[in-house]
């Protein structure tokens, strides 16, 4: 029983703060993916936030999300398997992925890793023969899926990777010798199947990078979970070793010539990650007001002060502003008129307002604030993750400054 003295604080009730209505409008069919990601994140708070603690991955929950077709990320699986699975369109693979981030970022995290990369992947770029054997099985988690392209040594340089996949014999009748090493590759060490970016050494394709797949337990692949991380404590990324990998000719995806297309699913990806930061912000903007509502310092409750109210209403314009980036691109990805250069505004404009929610959200519980039960240090760290993968704020302006001026500043 609490105390008296230690009053407990509900600040995990969702608000669905939407002052534009941008949501108000979507689709029947949109808007039940969307109750189905809240039902399946409802009542796992508590435990989420142990994970998190401990550091432990819930695989279990990403079977049953994997179970209720929440994983496909807009990715088209019409039919597949006997499971029929559904596509979802981009509006309602959004909003599953606000929803699920709005509870936990580790967990909207592993539904962008095993959908949004590995399962894209292949869905992109894969043979049939592939997505026979493989489409199926990661689009509902009974196989984990992990791409592997990050190197320790080149994160937003990673067209310079230095992973290797030497031809041996004839391009047609050869088998490849992978060597290498990867870094930050969710699902890595969980056991499953990598989809690895790699150089080629020699035949047809020499010097072009191409995408292998690896099943985990092929001889010669080793990988540990990466210890001691601050952020998305509750999935596991790993340091993944490639030690002469031997794999046959058939392993490589056969529509992969170049890193051109690793991009094309990081810019599919991108979008995902401002949807992710929406969840992220509200959970934090609702955090903000419940608490102000129940605590009550100098006789009077928080949300009566002139001060909270207008931090308040910053947080709340900052989480409108989100909103509508996201229902607008969205839009256009739907219409097939989405830019590289438009999903990165995205998420460089939601990633940094979600930063700055943050840090008032925390502020405003004052050392309630720093208890992972009140969500808020967790959202806050997490963040932090979001706003580096799928290219760093510096990276995404670059993107974005080459498209307004016309001259690109990489190197």
């Amino acid at each position: 029983m609490p105390s008296p003295l230690d009053p407990e604080y509900d600040v995990t009730t969702p608000l669905d703060l939407d002052y534009y209505a941008a949501f108000a409008d979507v689709d029947a069919a949109d808007r039940e993916w969307w109750t189905g990601a809240r039902d399946f994140v409802d009542g796992l708070d508590e435990r989420l936030t142990g994970h998190w603690e401990r550091g432990e991955y819930p695989l279990d929950l990403l079977h049953e999300a994997g179970s209720r077709g929440l994983l496909t990320d807009a990715v088209d699986v019409d039919g597949i398997g006997e499971e029929n699975l559904s596509t979802l369109t981009p509006m309602a693979a959004g909003l599953v992925t606000m929803e699920v981030s709005r509870c936990d970022g580790s967990l909207g995290t592993a539904l962008a890793v095993q959908g949004g990369l590995a399962l894209r992947t292949l869905v992109l770029f894969g043979s049939a023969e592939q997505k026979k054997l493989h489409m199926a099985d990661l689009a509902t988690a009974r196989t984990l899926g992990a791409f592997a392209l990050t190197e320790p040594a080149h994160g937003s340089d990673s067209v310079s990777l230095e992973t290797t996949a030497q031809l041996i014999g004839e391009d047609d009748n050869g088998y490849y010798v992978l060597n290498g090493t990867k870094k930050w590759i969710g699902n890595g060490a969980s056991g499953g199947l990598t989809f690895t970016w790699a150089r080629v050494e020699g035949g047809a394709h020499d010097g072009d990078v191409r995408c292998f797949l690896v099943d985990q337990d092929t001889r010669g692949y080793s990988a540990e979970v990466i210890e001691g991380k601050a952020s998305l404590r509750s999935i596991h990324q790993a340091l993944v070793h490639y030690r002469d990998v031997e794999l046959p000719h058939d392993a490589v995806l056969p529509r992969t010539t170049g890193f051109k297309d690793a991009s094309t699913v990081l810019f599919a990806t991108r979008l995902g990650v401002a949807w992710s930061a929406v969840g992220h912000a509200a959970a934090l903007v609702e955090a903000a007001v419940n608490y102000a509502r129940q605590r009550e310092q100098f006789s009077r409750p928080l949300a009566s002060f002139q001060l909270i109210q207008e931090r308040l209403t910053w947080m709340l314009s900052e989480l409108t502003s989100m909103q509508l980036h996201v229902r607008r691109v969205t839009e256009l990805q739907a219409e097939g008129r989405l830019s590289g250069a438009q999903a990165s505004m995205a998420k460089y404009h939601n990633t940094r307002k979600a930063r700055a929610i943050a840090q008032v959200a925390r502020d405003m519980l004052g050392g309630n604030g720093i208890l992972l039960k009140n969500k808020v240090a967790r959202h806050m760290a997490d963040i932090e993750a979001i706003h580096t993968y799928e290219g760093t704020e510096s990276v995404q302006s670059l993107i974005i400054g080459r498209d307004l001026t016309g001259f690109s500043a990489f190197a």
